[in-house]
């Protein structure tokens, strides 16, 4: 029990640090600070199912393939529907006993979001942040690579985009907007850093390399992810062979319906 309390007050330090850095937000247009639309019955707050499970919602902060915080992301807040939220609950207790924790990137992702990655990617000029996140592809390839695309399965709610950490996890300082640039499939000590075990590539890296069993990715980063994907499998999650961080939890509480509603707290107040 001491070291699970040890880990627990590991996990409320990281998860402080995670939410500061996910304060470092754009300035949200007024129609934005509206009341946003309420999540329908079968969403919650990963929060409220386990709160020890660290959130960096990256969405919500200029750290993206975009170079800005996307539409929809008002608040950095992990939203699912209850039984993958649940399952991840039963995924953390396991890791939490091996000396680890889940750290969620993205969870629920509102089609308008899905549709200023459409909008970006259809701009051939904006490629501020190629450096790191798809150094090797050219843009005019992203729909037809599969890296993007008009619907996305996170907007039906049951898929995460997450990595694990080992404890004690260590703070991961917020990104600053201009600074230098390290391709997503650097060795880990040159890329930006990230409190993650070694995957062999950064989240949301726009390269082959991201494969799950890509063959090129060998020792301990395939290790780590064999031991992601073996975890989650356990629970109900079917990771997406293109993304290592991509899981699906099966079968969807919604598999047909794509939401619009915003990433924001007080849509799932309550739950």
């Amino acid at each position: 029990m001491t070291g699970m309390r040890t880990a627990l007050r590991a996990l409320a330090t990281a998860a402080a640090a995670a939410l500061l850095a996910s304060a470092v937000l754009s300035p949200a247009p007024a129609q934005a600070r509206a009341q946003p639309a309420k999540a329908p019955e079968g969403f919650v707050a990963l929060r409220s199912v386990d709160p020890t499970v660290i959130q960096e919602m990256r969405y919500t902060t200029a750290h993206t393939f975009l170079g800005e915080r996307v539409d929809g992301y008002r608040q950095p807040v992990c939203i699912l529907t209850r039984p993958a939220a649940q399952a991840l609950h039963q995924a953390q207790q396991r890791l939490l006993r091996q000396g680890y924790s889940l750290k969620v990137y993205d969870c629920y992702r509102p089609q308008r979001a899905v549709d200023h990655f459409v909008r970006w990617a259809k701009d051939p000029d904006d490629q501020s942040m190629k450096g790191e996140f798809y150094p090797r592809v050219d843009k005019s390839r992203l729909f037809e690579d599969g890296y993007i695309a008009e619907k996305s399965g996170h907007s039906r709610g049951s898929t995460v985009d997450l990595t694990l950490v080992r404890l004690p996890a260590l703070p991961t300082r917020p990104y600053r907007p201009g600074e230098r640039l390290t391709p997503c499939f650097a060795p880990k000590s040159e890329r930006f850093p990230d409190n993650s075990v070694d995957m062999g590539t950064g989240y949301d890296c726009f390269d082959t390399l991201s494969h799950t069993d890509d063959p090129r990715i060998q020792g301990v980063q395939r290790a780590n992810r064999q031991f992601l994907k073996r975890t989650l499998a356990e629970v109900g999650f079917v990771n997406l062979p293109e993304e290592w961080w991509h899981f699906t939890h099966k079968p969807e509480l919604f598999p047909d319906t794509y939401f619009d509603f915003p990433v924001d707290r007080r849509a799932v107040a309550g739950r």
